[in-house]
C-alpha cells in the first residue's frame, strides 16, 4: 500500500505524466514486498515551492508513504531512482528535489483495515 504524492514547480504534460507514473510504479519494486498493483499516485504541477529561500525553476518535494517498514538500503534505492526519474523527465536537478518518507502502522482501504 504504498502512495507517491509528487509535488513539482514545473508544469507536467499528460504524457510525461504517463512516463513518470510508469517509471514510478517499476521504481516502487526496489521496495521489498511492494509493487503498482498497490501503489497509489499523485501529481502537483505549478506548485509554488521555495527551496533556500529561493524559487528556482525546478523544484520537487515528493511524499512516500508506506505501510509498514523498508530498510535504509531499500529507500536509498529509491531516492535515487525518484531523483533520476524527475531529472530525466522534467529537467530538475537532483539538488533541488526532496523525498521524504512515511512508515505507516494503519492503513485503510476498502471499508477496513490492514
Amino acid at each position: 500500500m504504498p502512495c507517491i504524492q509528487t509535488k513539482v514547480s514545473v508544469k507536467i504534460s499528460k504524457e510525461k505524466e504517463q512516463i513518470i507514473k510508469s517509471r514510478l510504479g517499476k521504481a516502487i519494486e526496489l521496495i521489498p514486498g511492494k509493487s503498482e498493483e498497490w501503489l497509489m499516485l499523485s501529481f502537483e504541477d505549478e506548485c509554488h515551492l521555495y527551496f533556500k529561500g529561493n524559487n528556482p525553476h525546478g523544484i520537487a518535494f515528493v511524499e512516500v508513504k508506506l505501510f509498514g517498514k523498508a530498510s535504509n538500503e531499500a529507500y536509498n534505492k529509491l531516492t535515487a531512482a525518484i531523483t533520476d526519474i524527475l531529472n530525466q523527465e522534467l529537467g530538475i536537478n537532483p539538488s533541488q528535489i526532496y523525498v521524504k518518507y512515511e512508515e505507516i502502522a494503519h492503513w485503510g482501504w476498502n471499508g477496513s483495515n490492514f
